[in-house]
């Protein structure tokens, strides 16, 4: 009779349907080094320049979660921006070795100024082919997700966002009349990114900020810490060793929670607990306060200042949130096509020109967007972009593959579907800034030709996309 009760049981349990059927959400996460050799070039200015230091060595930091029917891996690269390429075969390694389709991976970089480039030769050239750092990173993502898989174990998950407006600026501002700079193509704008701190001509930010650290805190079910996946709207920080490599505040706010949650308790045997933190969207945002200008600081101080102060207000927060087992994660991942911005006659006359009479130094801006001009009049009309929503939970994640203004941001959270929604910037590619309708007509360096490859238009057709695969993903049940 128990026998045949149990037989019984167990059938039932079979045709019942598979949403009825809840597996137990686990978590796993893991860390890659895709520190360069010395030598490399250093980006994030006009001029590259080798590096001759490693001050903190650069990571992949990945996270894989699973629900029992679909996994996602997030990884976070302390890189200034990846070339699609990148992406592109680093989630065709995780798909054919580790099952996780692409459209379930997201991978984005941080935007540090001090790390060598994963753009290729020339990031703004379309269709690269992968150069020898490129595809060694692609295998380091790849490898990291593998052993965060090997970690998974049963978790849970919660939701958590604080503030730190103290460290965000933005650095567009509105000047008086006649004070803005002219610009490199000879003309004016009506905003200066990054104006003279302190001055007496400045007036008005010409957009607003996002103070927020949205972030998912994960830890099994002894309560130990997994990892901490966050995002915060802050460019960069800097002030880094002459040629130093350095991943920045990014990994300062890391490796301070990661201290912060030390645990002399923690069983050995458990894997390391990994902090994770993404940009979010921050193309006019830096950590300037141009109303009142700091002193100077000296090499790493300001880095460890904002790093340590967003890492202790999120472990500050840690014991309020509330945690889920039960979770639905789900993905949506689209390729719209967007038009890109080709120079006027008259703008190619002039760069033809300015080039013929050769440049002044080595930070002429003039002669550097002149180049640039020519690049972009052999661009095609259009090009496709990687747009990716993740669900997790009641939390959706959207991503774009630029510098996204922190205005497209603010609107995603505010009109996404679901409970909680936050933006990662300069995922799965790197195609220059993203400003706004509103901002394209006030100028300024991120809307020149040559910083921005898109039409005006573009921020506004892709903030749509990325609100209708939340609804579709909020729909299903």
């Amino acid at each position: 009779m128990c026998r045949m009760l149990i037989i019984t049981l167990i059938i039932c349990l079979w045709l019942l349907p598979a949403s009825l059927v809840r597996a137990e959400f686990q978590a796993g996460a893991a860390t890659s080094n895709i520190t360069p050799e010395l030598g490399h070039a250093i980006i994030g200015g006009f001029v590259p320049f080798p590096s001759r230091h490693v001050h903190d060595e650069l990571h992949a930091r990945c996270l894989v979660v699973d629900d029992g029917a679909t996994r996602l891996a997030l990884v976070v690269c302390d890189l200034l921006g990846i070339d699609r390429i990148v992406s592109e075969e680093a989630r065709e390694l995780i798909a054919t070795r580790h099952g996780i389709p692409r459209e379930q991976v997201l991978i984005s970089a941080t935007h540090t100024h001090s790390a060598s480039s994963a753009l290729g030769k020339d990031s703004r050239v379309l269709n690269q082919t992968a150069d020898e750092y490129q595809r060694f990173v692609a295998r380091r993502i790849a490898d990291g997700v593998a052993r965060a898989i090997n970690n998974l174990r049963p978790a849970e998950l919660a939701f958590g966002a604080v503030e730190a407006p103290e460290h965000v600026f933005n650095r567009r501002w509105h000047m008086r009349e006649g004070t803005v700079p002219v610009n490199p193509f000879n003309g004016t704008d009506q905003v200066k990114m990054n104006p003279p701190a302190g001055s007496e001509n400045l007036t008005d930010p010409a957009g607003p900020t996002d103070p927020v650290v949205s972030f998912l805190s994960l830890r099994d079910l002894e309560g130990y810490p997994i990892a901490v996946y966050a995002a915060y709207s802050l460019h960069y920080v800097g002030g880094v060793g002459n040629g130093d490599i350095s991943a920045d505040y990014y990994a300062v706010f890391c490796e301070h929670l990661k201290e912060l949650l030390a645990d002399d308790a923690r069983p050995k045997s458990l894997p390391p607990f990994v902090a994770m933190l993404a940009n979010g969207t921050s193309g006019d945002i830096n950590n300037i306060n141009f109303r009142q200008p700091r002193g100077r600081k000296l090499p790493y101080e300001q880095i460890r200042y904002v790093g340590e102060d967003v890492a202790g207000k999120v472990h500050s927060s840690l014991g309020d949130l509330k945690y889920q087992r039960e979770l639905k994660l789900a993905a949506a991942y689209r390729e719209p096509e967007v038009g890109l911005r080709r120079p006027t006659p008259e703008q190619l006359a002039w760069a033809e020109q300015t080039l013929a009479d050769g440049k002044k130094n080595d930070r002429d801006l003039s002669y550097i967007y002149a180049q640039r001009t020519l690049q972009m009049a052999a661009y095609p009309e259009t090009t496709t972009v990687p747009v990716h929503l993740l669900r997790i939970g009641d939390v959706s994640i959207g991503t774009m593959p630029f510098e996204v203004f922190c205005e497209t941001g603010l609107d995603f959270k505010s009109r996404s579907p679901f409970q909680h929604a936050f933006m990662v910037e300069l995922a799965h590619g790197y195609y220059g800034y993203l400003p706004t309708p509103r901002h394209h007509k006030l100028g300024g360096y991120e809307t020149w030709l040559g910083t921005c490859r898109v039409q005006p238009e573009t921020s506004e057709k892709l903030l749509e996309t990325l609100l209708e695969m939340a609804a579709e993903l909020q729909k299903q049940p």
